[in-house]
């Protein structure tokens, strides 16, 4: 017996399976591997679902310091994290004079959003879904809802953020 024909003999009791048998899949394995991934999704999503629920967003509470007036140009961007919290946050110093703060992640898919200077657009490159930087509010894309957003005030040339006041809807 040659040394191949041994491999051969060898590789066969290890791996007993024809070549025709291992390459087809009937439609019940396939049914039974795509209702076990169906089902998996299904429960990892509920499981996201839940600790949503269970876990909410963390609020931001009291007054944060976030840099000095000069350090943000006109049409510039600061990134920051308030002490405390992991959600990545947006300052924005308008072409108009004005600070605005937002949720550095898009509503769609929390991809990071970044300010185009001299549009006013906070733009999605995930989607192409694009925020006005004024409002927060959404002006084209996928994305379902308007940007998160926290008040900017002044302490002399302390640019500071706090929550956001909700507005009363009229009823």
């Amino acid at each position: 017996m040659s040394k191949e024909d041994n491999l051969n003999k060898n590789w066969k009791k290890d791996f007993p399976i024809e070549k025709q048998l291992a390459t087809s899949v009937s439609r019940r394995d396939f049914a039974k591997f795509l209702t076990l991934v169906s089902g998996g999704l299904m429960v990892g999503s509920g499981l996201v679902a839940a600790k949503a629920y269970i876990y909410p967003k963390e609020q931001v509470e009291g007054d944060h310091f976030v840099c000095k007036k000069d350090e943000v140009p006109v049409g510039g961007t600061r990134a920051f994290v308030i002490e405390g919290s992991t959600i990545p946050y947006i300052l924005i110093h308008l072409e108009n004079g004005d600070f605005k703060a937002y949720e550095q992640k898009c509503t769609h898919l929390s991809c990071s959003v970044f300010y185009k200077p001299g549009t006013g657009i906070i733009h999605c490159p995930c989607h192409e879904g694009s925020f006005d930087a004024k409002t927060g509010d959404v002006l084209a894309g996928p994305p379902p809802r308007a940007l998160p957003g926290l008040d900017v005030f002044f302490k002399g040339n302390d640019v500071y953020v706090k929550a956001a006041v909700q507005e009363k809807n009229p009823a």
